[in-house]
């Protein structure tokens, strides 16, 4: 396998070509523009379709109509464009029409800044659009990940007839690391329910209007029993040295691997610390952290974000077992040390030390 140099961005961009994406619809926006910029160049020599739209709302519906043929597309934005798309990503949901969207977060809210940010969790994770829905969202943590969970959310897509989300933060968009380039799909999943045309058929007919309050309740069941189906199949997590750990942090994205390495400071310093990785942010590894909290001390969130969200969802899993602390800013990431000097303080706190 050929192993070159990408941006983050780029091997998302890569990605989507192997995985057999035929369409891009987006607007630019930093610091996802490289993602853009990358199908502009790439997709038109490969007999796919790149359309810089209008708009945010445009983009997204330009999914809609793609995902509708069966065709496997995407777009990419950041947090004030994806707020843009979120009635489109209902529609998407409720249609079930499988699709890629990624988010490389920046800081909010409003316009905010270009540094980068975690503060779209509650957006991903909650469903931003109206509705009762949800989306599968991968985290990824490196470069190689960006390639490597655009291709698996496209099989995901498929899987589930689900949109999918990519959710990222800037510093790994723009980060440039070592990627092996995978294999192309060359097998894909049967669509019967696309929309190309009816000769010889009956009409393949995408509505996510339901007027009867019979039909819009069986709609509902539907979709809920997938959801279900999705909890039990696709939790993805990681953990690293929590067997024994009295102080657990949480972390998704670029902030694991900072949070992997305060953890073996703070074990250097005598604080038995642990982690715990959620790669699907959802469905959520509620089960993974409830056996953990049933062991050790202390959890704490490790977020880029100024008020937290994330915690949120550990302080559900540990039912109240632990308490649960918070580490986080935004607009910039802290560094190893930094967050080994607030465990320190926590244990402190806790009488772990």
């Amino acid at each position: 396998m050929q192993r070159v140099l990408m941006k983050g961005n780029e091997a998302i961009a890569e990605g989507a070509i192997r995985a057999g994406c035929k369409g891009f619809f987006g607007y630019p926006i930093t610091p996802s523009s490289e993602i853009a910029e990358y199908m502009a160049r790439k997709m038109p020599a490969l007999g796919g379709v790149f359309v810089q739209a209008e708009s945010e709302l445009a983009a997204i519906n330009m999914v809609y109509g793609g995902a509708a043929t069966g065709s496997r597309v995407m777009t990419a934005s950041s947090g004030p464009g994806i707020s843009l798309k979120q009635e489109g990503i209902s529609f998407l949901a409720e249609g079930e029409l499988p699709c890629l969207i990624v988010d490389i977060c920046r800081g909010g809210p409003g316009l905010g800044g270009i540094q980068p940010s975690q503060a779209d969790y509650f957006q991903a994770t909650r469903g931003g659009g109206h509705g009762d829905y949800h989306i599968i969202v991968l985290a990824p943590s490196s470069a190689q990940e960006m390639m490597d969970f655009t291709m698996l959310g496209f099989e995901l897509a498929d899987k589930h007839r689900s949109p999918v989300m990519i959710m990222a933060e800037g510093t790994l968009g723009n980060l440039i690391e070592p990627v092996v380039l995978r294999d192309a799909v060359t097998e894909f999943v049967d669509k019967p329910w696309a929309i190309t045309g009816c000769r010889g058929r009956q009409p393949n007919i995408v509505n996510t209007l339901h007027m009867p309050v019979e039909l819009l309740q069986t709609r509902n069941q539907h979709l809920t029993k997938k959801y279900e189906a999705i909890r039990s199949e696709e939790i993805r997590s990681e953990e690293f040295m929590t067997e024994d750990a009295d102080l657990i942090l949480v972390a998704y994205g670029i902030m694991a691997r900072i949070a992997r390495k305060a953890v073996i400071n703070a074990r250097q310093l005598g604080l038995k610390t642990g982690l715990i990785r959620p790669i699907t942010l959802w469905p959520y590894p509620y089960e993974t952290l409830g056996r953990a909290a049933r062991h050790c001390k202390a959890m704490v969130s490790v977020e880029i974000s100024t008020v937290g969200q994330m915690i949120e969802d550990i302080r559900l899993a540990a039912e109240g077992k632990v308490p649960v602390h918070y580490i986080g800013e935004i607009g910039r990431t802290p560094n190893p040390e930094e967050i080994t000097q607030q465990l320190l303080a926590i244990a402190e706190r806790e009488g772990l030390r």
